[in-house]
Protein backbone atom coordinates (compact mmCIF):
# COMPACT_ATOMS: atom_id res chain seq x y z
CA UNK A 1 0.00 0.00 0.00
CA UNK A 2 1.29 2.98 -0.73
CA UNK A 3 -0.09 5.83 1.58
CA UNK A 4 -0.24 9.56 1.09
CA UNK A 5 3.84 11.39 2.33
CA UNK A 6 2.37 13.07 5.34
CA UNK A 7 3.82 16.49 4.34
CA UNK A 8 1.58 16.50 1.19
CA UNK A 9 -1.55 16.39 3.38
CA UNK A 10 -0.83 18.81 5.68
CA UNK A 11 1.23 21.41 3.76
CA UNK A 12 -1.70 22.83 1.85
CA UNK A 13 -3.33 23.53 5.19
CA UNK A 14 -0.45 25.35 6.82
CA UNK A 15 -0.22 27.38 3.44
CA UNK A 16 -4.29 28.31 3.76
CA UNK A 17 -3.14 29.66 7.35
CA UNK A 18 0.00 31.66 6.65
CA UNK A 19 -1.93 32.57 3.22
CA UNK A 20 -4.83 34.35 5.61
CA UNK A 21 -2.67 35.21 9.10
CA UNK A 22 0.71 35.68 7.19
CA UNK A 23 0.40 39.73 7.49
CA UNK A 24 0.87 39.43 10.95
CA UNK A 25 4.42 38.82 10.73
CA UNK A 26 7.24 40.90 10.00
CA UNK A 27 8.26 41.55 6.39
CA UNK A 28 11.20 39.95 5.96
CA UNK A 29 9.55 36.65 7.64
CA UNK A 30 6.68 36.61 5.82
CA UNK A 31 8.44 36.93 2.67
CA UNK A 32 11.04 34.29 3.50
CA UNK A 33 8.29 31.86 4.94
CA UNK A 34 6.16 32.15 1.96
CA UNK A 35 8.25 31.14 -0.32
CA UNK A 36 9.43 28.25 1.27
CA UNK A 37 5.46 27.31 2.08
CA UNK A 38 4.92 27.99 -1.42
CA UNK A 39 7.41 25.87 -3.27
CA UNK A 40 6.20 22.54 -0.87
CA UNK A 41 2.31 23.89 -1.58
CA UNK A 42 3.67 23.68 -5.26
CA UNK A 43 4.71 20.22 -4.95
CA UNK A 44 2.02 19.19 -3.28
CA UNK A 45 -0.44 20.72 -5.76
CA UNK A 46 0.88 19.16 -8.66
CA UNK A 47 1.79 15.32 -6.93
CA UNK A 48 -1.89 15.07 -5.67
CA UNK A 49 -2.78 16.07 -9.52
CA UNK A 50 -1.19 13.22 -10.85
CA UNK A 51 -2.77 11.07 -8.55
CA UNK A 52 -6.15 12.13 -9.60
CA UNK A 53 -4.22 11.39 -13.65
CA UNK A 54 -3.28 8.28 -12.93
CA UNK A 55 -7.03 7.60 -11.52
CA UNK A 56 -9.45 8.61 -14.44
CA UNK A 57 -6.75 7.89 -17.40
CA UNK A 58 -6.09 9.30 -19.93
CA UNK A 59 -6.55 11.83 -22.02
CA UNK A 60 -8.15 13.34 -18.83
CA UNK A 61 -5.32 12.96 -16.70
CA UNK A 62 -3.17 15.27 -18.91
CA UNK A 63 -5.63 17.38 -19.23
CA UNK A 64 -6.11 17.68 -14.74
CA UNK A 65 -2.14 17.78 -14.58
CA UNK A 66 -1.89 20.82 -17.15
CA UNK A 67 -5.39 22.59 -15.85
CA UNK A 68 -3.68 22.67 -12.75
CA UNK A 69 -0.25 24.04 -13.64
CA UNK A 70 -1.85 26.47 -15.04
CA UNK A 71 -4.25 27.76 -12.46
CA UNK A 72 -1.18 28.08 -10.20
CA UNK A 73 0.79 30.46 -12.68
CA UNK A 74 -2.09 32.60 -13.65
CA UNK A 75 -2.50 33.02 -9.55
CA UNK A 76 0.69 33.62 -9.70
CA UNK A 77 0.49 36.14 -12.60
CA UNK A 78 -2.49 38.01 -11.51
CA UNK A 79 -1.59 38.36 -8.04
CA UNK A 80 1.63 40.39 -9.20
CA UNK A 81 -0.16 42.15 -11.54
CA UNK A 82 -2.71 43.84 -8.88
CA UNK A 83 0.20 44.35 -5.80
CA UNK A 84 1.26 47.35 -7.38
CA UNK A 85 -0.33 50.91 -8.84
CA UNK A 86 -1.30 49.20 -11.92
CA UNK A 87 -1.47 46.24 -13.83
CA UNK A 88 2.02 45.72 -15.47
CA UNK A 89 1.64 44.96 -19.31
CA UNK A 90 4.83 43.16 -19.93
CA UNK A 91 4.39 40.76 -17.07
CA UNK A 92 2.45 37.88 -19.18
CA UNK A 93 5.11 38.04 -21.86
CA UNK A 94 8.11 37.78 -19.83
CA UNK A 95 6.58 34.81 -18.00
CA UNK A 96 5.73 32.71 -20.81
CA UNK A 97 8.86 34.06 -21.96
CA UNK A 98 10.79 32.66 -18.94
CA UNK A 99 9.14 29.19 -18.79
CA UNK A 100 9.75 28.62 -22.78
CA UNK A 101 13.92 29.25 -22.24
CA UNK A 102 13.63 27.52 -19.13
CA UNK A 103 12.30 24.03 -20.35
CA UNK A 104 14.13 24.42 -23.96
CA UNK A 105 17.37 25.24 -23.07
CA UNK A 106 17.83 24.79 -18.92
CA UNK A 107 15.34 21.82 -18.43
CA UNK A 108 16.17 20.20 -21.68
CA UNK A 109 20.22 20.78 -21.57
CA UNK A 110 20.10 19.80 -17.88
CA UNK A 111 18.27 16.52 -19.05
CA UNK A 112 20.72 15.95 -21.94
CA UNK A 113 23.31 16.57 -19.98
CA UNK A 114 23.09 14.44 -17.08
CA UNK A 115 21.32 11.10 -19.32
CA UNK A 116 24.06 11.66 -21.47
CA UNK A 117 26.86 11.47 -18.45
CA UNK A 118 25.47 8.69 -16.95
CA UNK A 119 24.13 6.55 -19.99
CA UNK A 120 26.22 7.64 -23.00
CA UNK A 121 24.49 8.22 -26.39
CA UNK A 122 20.45 8.44 -25.57
CA UNK A 123 17.69 7.74 -28.09
CA UNK A 124 14.41 8.52 -28.16
CA UNK A 125 11.12 8.65 -30.72
CA UNK A 126 11.99 11.65 -33.21
CA UNK A 127 7.84 12.07 -34.27
CA UNK A 128 6.42 13.13 -30.81
CA UNK A 129 9.56 15.46 -30.41
CA UNK A 130 9.17 17.17 -33.91
CA UNK A 131 5.39 17.30 -32.99
CA UNK A 132 5.85 19.02 -30.02
CA UNK A 133 8.65 21.14 -31.35
CA UNK A 134 5.98 21.82 -34.40
CA UNK A 135 3.71 23.30 -31.88
CA UNK A 136 5.62 24.77 -29.75
CA UNK A 137 7.46 27.07 -32.32
CA UNK A 138 3.81 28.10 -33.80
CA UNK A 139 2.64 28.85 -30.39
CA UNK A 140 5.73 31.22 -29.58
CA UNK A 141 5.47 33.16 -32.51
CA UNK A 142 1.94 34.12 -32.81
CA UNK A 143 1.97 35.07 -29.00
CA UNK A 144 5.30 36.37 -28.32
CA UNK A 145 6.48 37.67 -31.99
CA UNK A 146 3.75 38.12 -34.25
CA UNK A 147 2.29 41.24 -31.89
CA UNK A 148 5.53 43.52 -32.73
CA UNK A 149 4.14 43.43 -36.31
CA UNK A 150 0.43 44.23 -36.25
CA UNK A 151 -0.67 47.51 -37.04
CA UNK A 152 -4.01 47.17 -34.63
CA UNK A 153 -2.54 47.97 -31.52
CA UNK A 154 0.44 50.45 -30.80
CA UNK A 155 3.69 48.78 -29.95
CA UNK A 156 3.53 44.56 -28.95
CA UNK A 157 0.02 44.59 -28.55
CA UNK A 158 -2.96 43.16 -30.15
CA UNK A 159 -6.12 44.67 -29.86
CA UNK A 160 -8.66 43.15 -28.36
CA UNK A 161 -10.20 41.08 -31.38
CA UNK A 162 -6.36 40.13 -32.44
CA UNK A 163 -6.10 38.47 -28.51
CA UNK A 164 -9.03 37.17 -28.50
CA UNK A 165 -8.40 35.40 -31.71
CA UNK A 166 -5.16 34.39 -31.14
CA UNK A 167 -6.26 33.54 -27.61
CA UNK A 168 -8.67 31.11 -29.30
CA UNK A 169 -5.88 29.62 -31.78
CA UNK A 170 -3.42 29.02 -29.27
CA UNK A 171 -6.16 26.56 -27.28
CA UNK A 172 -6.80 24.86 -30.57
CA UNK A 173 -3.52 24.47 -31.33
CA UNK A 174 -2.82 22.86 -27.74
CA UNK A 175 -5.76 20.80 -27.84
CA UNK A 176 -4.48 19.11 -31.03
CA UNK A 177 -1.31 18.22 -29.52
CA UNK A 178 -2.99 16.84 -26.52
CA UNK A 179 -5.39 15.39 -29.03
CA UNK A 180 -2.16 13.39 -30.74
CA UNK A 181 -0.48 12.58 -27.60
CA UNK A 182 -2.88 11.14 -25.90
CA UNK A 183 -5.40 9.48 -28.50
CA UNK A 184 -4.54 9.48 -32.03
CA UNK A 185 -0.53 8.45 -31.88
CA UNK A 186 0.27 7.88 -28.86
CA UNK A 187 2.70 5.61 -30.18
CA UNK A 188 4.78 8.67 -30.99
CA UNK A 189 5.41 9.31 -27.40
CA UNK A 190 6.31 6.12 -26.08
CA UNK A 191 10.03 4.83 -25.82
CA UNK A 192 11.02 1.02 -25.67
CA UNK A 193 11.90 0.68 -22.36
CA UNK A 194 7.96 1.87 -21.71
CA UNK A 195 7.01 -0.46 -24.01
CA UNK A 196 8.59 -3.38 -22.77
CA UNK A 197 7.33 -2.43 -18.87
CA UNK A 198 4.23 -2.66 -20.39
CA UNK A 199 4.52 -5.70 -22.27
CA UNK A 200 6.04 -7.09 -18.80
CA UNK A 201 2.95 -6.43 -16.64
CA UNK A 202 0.30 -7.22 -19.14
CA UNK A 203 2.05 -10.72 -19.21
CA UNK A 204 1.91 -10.85 -15.65
CA UNK A 205 -1.76 -9.93 -15.09
CA UNK A 206 -2.31 -12.50 -17.43
CA UNK A 207 -1.81 -15.42 -14.90
CA UNK A 208 1.65 -16.08 -15.15
CA UNK A 209 2.39 -13.76 -11.66
CA UNK A 210 0.18 -11.57 -9.88
CA UNK A 211 0.41 -7.70 -10.78
CA UNK A 212 1.70 -5.59 -7.74
CA UNK A 213 -1.48 -3.32 -7.14
CA UNK A 214 -0.59 0.15 -5.66
CA UNK A 215 -3.53 1.87 -3.62
CA UNK A 216 -3.88 4.94 -3.57
CA UNK A 217 -5.92 7.72 -1.49
CA UNK A 218 -9.41 7.60 -2.28
CA UNK A 219 -10.06 10.10 -5.33
CA UNK A 220 -12.49 12.09 -3.32
CA UNK A 221 -10.15 12.97 -0.84
CA UNK A 222 -7.31 13.91 -3.21
CA UNK A 223 -9.33 16.08 -5.47
CA UNK A 224 -10.10 17.83 -2.20
CA UNK A 225 -6.64 18.36 -1.25
CA UNK A 226 -6.06 19.63 -4.81
CA UNK A 227 -8.60 21.90 -4.60
CA UNK A 228 -7.07 23.14 -0.97
CA UNK A 229 -3.82 23.28 -2.63
CA UNK A 230 -4.46 25.39 -5.60
CA UNK A 231 -6.86 27.62 -3.20
CA UNK A 232 -3.35 27.95 -0.56
CA UNK A 233 -1.13 28.70 -3.43
CA UNK A 234 -3.63 31.61 -4.58
CA UNK A 235 -3.56 32.68 -1.29
CA UNK A 236 0.06 32.64 -0.80
CA UNK A 237 0.91 34.28 -4.31
CA UNK A 238 -1.35 37.81 -2.92
CA UNK A 239 0.73 37.69 0.19
CA UNK A 240 4.07 37.56 -1.43
CA UNK A 241 3.52 39.88 -4.06
CA UNK A 242 3.49 42.94 -2.42
CA UNK A 243 6.74 41.87 -0.69
CA UNK A 244 8.41 40.17 -4.33
CA UNK A 245 7.51 43.74 -5.88
CA UNK A 246 9.63 45.66 -2.90
CA UNK A 247 12.31 43.63 -3.39
CA UNK A 248 12.70 43.51 -6.86
CA UNK A 249 13.06 47.52 -6.47
CA UNK A 250 15.61 47.05 -3.50
CA UNK A 251 17.85 45.34 -5.39
CA UNK A 252 17.42 46.92 -8.98
CA UNK A 253 16.26 43.47 -10.57
CA UNK A 254 14.44 44.32 -13.74
CA UNK A 255 10.41 43.81 -14.14
CA UNK A 256 11.30 40.59 -16.09
CA UNK A 257 13.07 39.30 -12.79
CA UNK A 258 9.49 38.69 -11.81
CA UNK A 259 8.16 36.66 -14.76
CA UNK A 260 11.76 34.39 -14.35
CA UNK A 261 10.76 33.38 -11.00
CA UNK A 262 7.21 32.69 -11.61
CA UNK A 263 8.13 30.29 -14.28
CA UNK A 264 10.73 28.72 -12.18
CA UNK A 265 8.34 28.05 -8.98
CA UNK A 266 5.69 26.85 -11.69
CA UNK A 267 8.04 24.15 -13.44
CA UNK A 268 9.66 23.30 -10.14
CA UNK A 269 7.72 19.73 -10.37
CA UNK A 270 7.90 18.68 -13.68
CA UNK A 271 11.35 20.20 -13.85
CA UNK A 272 12.25 17.70 -11.48
CA UNK A 273 10.07 14.68 -12.83
CA UNK A 274 11.91 15.22 -16.06
CA UNK A 275 15.60 14.82 -14.76
CA UNK A 276 14.63 12.19 -12.91
CA UNK A 277 13.37 10.55 -16.04
CA UNK A 278 16.63 11.19 -17.87
CA UNK A 279 18.67 9.79 -15.82
CA UNK A 280 16.43 6.69 -15.52
CA UNK A 281 17.21 6.26 -19.25
CA UNK A 282 14.26 7.36 -20.18
CA UNK A 283 14.70 10.77 -22.10
CA UNK A 284 11.43 10.21 -24.59
CA UNK A 285 9.75 10.34 -21.02
CA UNK A 286 11.60 13.20 -20.17
CA UNK A 287 11.38 15.20 -23.19
CA UNK A 288 7.80 14.24 -22.98
CA UNK A 289 7.40 16.37 -19.71
CA UNK A 290 9.96 19.35 -20.61
CA UNK A 291 8.35 19.86 -24.02
CA UNK A 292 4.83 19.22 -22.47
CA UNK A 293 4.73 22.13 -19.89
CA UNK A 294 6.27 24.05 -22.25
CA UNK A 295 2.93 23.86 -24.26
CA UNK A 296 1.05 24.23 -21.60
CA UNK A 297 2.21 27.37 -20.11
CA UNK A 298 1.65 28.91 -23.61
CA UNK A 299 -1.50 27.04 -25.13
CA UNK A 300 -3.43 27.54 -21.69
CA UNK A 301 -1.78 30.51 -19.88
CA UNK A 302 -2.12 32.99 -22.84
CA UNK A 303 -5.74 31.60 -23.46
CA UNK A 304 -6.71 32.16 -19.37
CA UNK A 305 -5.28 35.62 -19.58
CA UNK A 306 -6.93 36.49 -22.55
CA UNK A 307 -10.06 36.43 -21.50
CA UNK A 308 -8.96 38.15 -18.10
CA UNK A 309 -7.71 41.00 -19.95
CA UNK A 310 -10.35 41.57 -21.98
CA UNK A 311 -12.60 41.36 -18.95
CA UNK A 312 -10.83 43.80 -16.49
CA UNK A 313 -9.74 45.99 -19.29
CA UNK A 314 -6.46 45.21 -19.27
CA UNK A 315 -3.54 45.79 -21.73
CA UNK A 316 -1.04 42.41 -22.35
CA UNK A 317 2.42 43.73 -24.08
CA UNK A 318 2.80 40.38 -25.30
CA UNK A 319 5.66 41.39 -28.48
CA UNK A 320 9.40 39.95 -27.55
CA UNK A 321 12.07 42.81 -27.77
CA UNK A 322 14.73 42.15 -30.22
CA UNK A 323 17.30 40.34 -27.81
CA UNK A 324 14.67 37.98 -26.87
CA UNK A 325 13.60 37.40 -30.45
CA UNK A 326 16.91 36.79 -31.13
CA UNK A 327 17.37 34.13 -28.13
CA UNK A 328 14.46 32.52 -28.72
CA UNK A 329 14.96 31.82 -32.25
CA UNK A 330 18.35 30.12 -31.25
CA UNK A 331 16.61 28.45 -28.60
CA UNK A 332 14.08 27.07 -30.72
CA UNK A 333 17.08 26.58 -33.66
CA UNK A 334 19.13 24.31 -31.75
CA UNK A 335 16.38 22.60 -30.33
CA UNK A 336 15.12 21.47 -33.84
CA UNK A 337 19.29 20.29 -34.47
CA UNK A 338 19.46 18.80 -31.37
CA UNK A 339 16.81 16.56 -31.93
CA UNK A 340 17.08 16.38 -35.50
CA UNK A 341 18.81 12.57 -35.45
CA UNK A 342 17.13 10.97 -32.25
CA UNK A 343 19.93 10.90 -30.63
CA UNK A 344 21.43 13.28 -28.20
CA UNK A 345 25.14 13.26 -26.37
CA UNK A 346 26.81 15.41 -23.68
CA UNK A 347 27.55 18.07 -26.63
CA UNK A 348 23.43 19.11 -26.92
CA UNK A 349 23.36 19.28 -23.53
CA UNK A 350 26.76 21.85 -23.08
CA UNK A 351 24.46 23.64 -26.28
CA UNK A 352 21.40 24.32 -24.60
CA UNK A 353 22.87 25.44 -21.12
CA UNK A 354 25.18 27.88 -22.56
CA UNK A 355 22.10 29.76 -24.05
CA UNK A 356 20.61 29.10 -21.12
CA UNK A 357 23.19 30.70 -18.80
CA UNK A 358 22.99 33.68 -21.64
CA UNK A 359 19.76 34.13 -21.85
CA UNK A 360 19.79 34.20 -17.42
CA UNK A 361 22.99 36.90 -17.64
CA UNK A 362 21.48 39.26 -20.65
CA UNK A 363 18.08 39.15 -18.09
CA UNK A 364 19.76 40.64 -15.06
CA UNK A 365 22.17 42.58 -17.18
CA UNK A 366 20.22 43.36 -20.26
Amino acid sequence: MNAVPRWQAWVPLLGLALGVFGSRLPESIAVASTVSVLVFVVLAAVYHAEVIAERVGEPYGTLVLAVAVTIIEVALIISLMLSGDGPVPTLVRDTVFAAVMIIITGMVGLCLLSGALLHGEQTFTRRGVSAALATLTALSVLTLVLPNFTTSAPGGAYSMPQLAFVGFVSLVLYGAFVFIQTIKHRDYFLDEIHEKILAETSALSDGKAPAVHVERAPLGWTFVALVLALVAVVLLAKALAPGLNSLARSIGAPVAAAGVFIAALVLLPESIAAFRAARANRLQTSMNLALGSALASIGLTIPTLAVISIVMGWTLELGLGPKEIVLLGLSLLVCTQSFSTGRTTVLQGAVHLVIFAVYLFTTIVP
